[in-house]
Formats: structure tokens, sequence, C-alpha cells
């Protein structure tokens, strides 16, 4: 029987949060790959919360999905076919293939990954772009120095667990701010955070009042990946120069009409900024690609040796990527999420 593609494209734009009907699962023959060009059949594919953005059609840093192409996405996985130098059957490699069985893209656009090293699922997490925006982030715009405080929303996440391991590293008090007990028992015996704080059912002030307990000397960065209530209680306690560095806003990525501190008064935060004479930093990764060999060469030793701990949530079958998708948005997952396809 002829190998197919099976994809998964936007059917419509939601209107606040996303439902099963906004995409539509489809088959074609398979693609195949031109000059210069590598046909991979995708083990692992990544979910991530920046894919709300691109499913609008609102003003961004990046094009949006257009209606009935293929959801944007990571994914890692066996090449079957190649017409690059660099690349041959049986190899592996990273690219954006997109939720989708199989992806054709230039092997220049692609990253070799060594199935022996680390898994290979890795490479969409712990050693791929949410590392690196965590790992870049901090290192651009944190300037972690020993004895600081460091606060990291979604602390389990791959980001927010990198910030926090990076930071140990740099001598800093690490808190994280993850959804539910369990999530905040994995902050502190998985990745060595010093403590965590559960933001269910906190609004800003009960936030605040919780971050003043555990930072008593206040908070000199803030690596912000929620926005909402966890936001409106770190900005009082910043401390003197703070850094805040802005890489994320999921409560605020479905609308934010019910959420009180989206409304905060732009004269109030601005007033806030000048009198701790904060630095605030919008994080965008693709400002820091070309830092990846640094990230590699420095973090995959660590990854491998066990010292940097990463954690991964595996869903399978392309067919459950919204249902998984939808549920990260609501902060359903543990760790990283991929979806295994093979």
């Amino acid at each position: 029987m002829t190998e197919m593609m099976k994809r998964i494209a936007l059917a419509s734009r939601p209107a606040g949060e996303p439902t099963a009907e906004n995409f539509r699962l489809e088959e074609s023959a398979l693609p195949q790959p031109g000059p210069g060009e590598v046909l991979v059949r995708c083990h692992y594919m990544s979910l991530d919360p920046y894919m709300r953005g691109r499913m609008s059609d609102a003003e961004s840093y990046a094009e949006p999905v257009a209606i009935g192409e293929t959801m944007t996405a990571g994914a890692v996985g066996e090449v079957i076919a190649s017409n690059h130098p660099r690349f041959a059957p049986g190899d592996f490699a990273f690219g954006m293939f997109g939720w989708a069985s199989h992806g054709v893209q230039p092997g220049d656009q692609l990253r070799k990954v060594d199935p022996q090293a680390v898994p290979i699922s890795t490479a969409l997490g712990v050693l791929g772009m949410p590392g690196l925006t965590g790992w870049s982030g901090l290192r651009a715009y944190g300037k972690p120095q020993a004895g600081e405080t460091l606060v990291v929303a979604a602390a389990t996440g791959p980001v927010g667990s990198m910030v926090g391991q990076i930071a140990k590293r740099a001598g800093c008090r690490v808190i994280g701010v993850a959804g539910g007990a369990e999530k905040c028992r994995i902050a502190t015996e998985t990745f060595g955070f010093d403590a965590c704080i559960d933001h269910r059912g906190k609004d800003a002030k009960a936030m605040r009042e919780a971050l003043a307990e555990t930072c008593p000397d206040g908070i000199d960065i803030y690596f912000e990946n929620v926005g909402g209530a966890v936001l409106g209680g770190v900005l009082p306690l910043m401390n003197l120069h703070g850094r805040i560095i802005v890489c994320g806003m999921i409560a605020w990525y479905n609308g934010v009409e019910d959420d009180p501190t989206a409304q905060m008064p732009l004269a109030a935060l601005w007033r806030r900024t000048l009198v701790k004479r904060l630095q605030i930093n919008g994080l965008l990764v693709g400002d820091h690609f070309h830092l990846f060999p640094d990230f590699a060469k420095e973090v995959a030793p660590l990854v491998a040796s066990g010292e940097i701990a990463y954690l991964e949530d595996v869903a399978e079958g392309l067919e459950n990527a919204p249902a998984t998708f939808i549920k990260l948005l609501k902060g359903g997952n543990t760790g990283k999420q991929v979806v295994k396809l093979i």
C-alpha cells in the first residue's frame, strides 16, 4: 500500500479558546523532495503556546497560518529521501514540518540530530527552541548574579525549567510559579528550585502575598511566561534595577475580558518602571538563533549527564494533537508537550 501523508490544517480562526472545529485532519500523497530538499518521516512533533497566536490574523511578529494551511510546528524524524549532500536516508533531522506525519524542507534549513547522544525528542524541548529561549533570554536580559532572587512562571515547562536551572547554576535563589501542588513538587524535587508557589485560585493580591512571604528580599529577575494574576503579584515586589524578561502571556492568549490584571493602568506600570529603574525586555527567540551553537555546546553535555533535568508530556497520534493543544493552553500538560507520531 502506498504510504500517505497526514496533516492537520487550520480550518477556521478561533474566537477565544480554540475548539476541535478549528482544525481539520487531511490525507494526501506523500510529497517528494526537489533540488536541495529533504523528505522526513516525523517521529515527534512539538506543541507550544505560541501556536495560538499563529491561529489569529492579528498583527504580530510572525505571519499567521492561513486558513487551509498546515498548522506550524517543529518536528523531528528520520530522513527517507534526500537531495541534499548533508543528509542521507537513515539520518535524523529537526525542521519546521508542521502538524504532519511527513515534511519536505530545504536541507539548509534542517538541523541534524544524533539519536545516539540523547533521545531525539529533546530536539523539541530542552535542546530545542524552548531550551534556547530560556537560556538565551536569561543570558541576554536577566544577567543573573549570585545571591539574587529570580521568579519564573510556568516553572515546570521547558522554558521555565531551563531558566530556573541555569539561574541556580549562577547562584540565584529560584522561586517557581506553577499550577497545582504536583507541578510545584516537580519544580523543587526534579528541577531543584528553592520554592514554588501554586497560582491556582489566587488573584493578584493573593499572589503578591504568597510571593512576599517566599521572597522576603524582593524579586531581582522575573521571567514572564503567563501574564495574568502572577504578573500582578510580581510587579509590586520588583527590586531596584530589577529585570523583567517578557517571553509569553499565556493567560491572555484567548482574550483578556475576564482578567482585571489585563486592565492595569499603564500609568501605574510606567511609574513603577521609573521609580524602580526596571529593565523590561521582550524576548523573541528568533533574535537569538545565532547563539544555538553556543547553547548546544554548553547545555547538551549537561543534559546528557543529567545535570540539567527535563520532563516530557507525550501524547500519541496526530489525530489527538488538537485536543492536546487545547489542554496545553489550559495548563493541562506537565513538562514539554510533544506528540509521538510513530
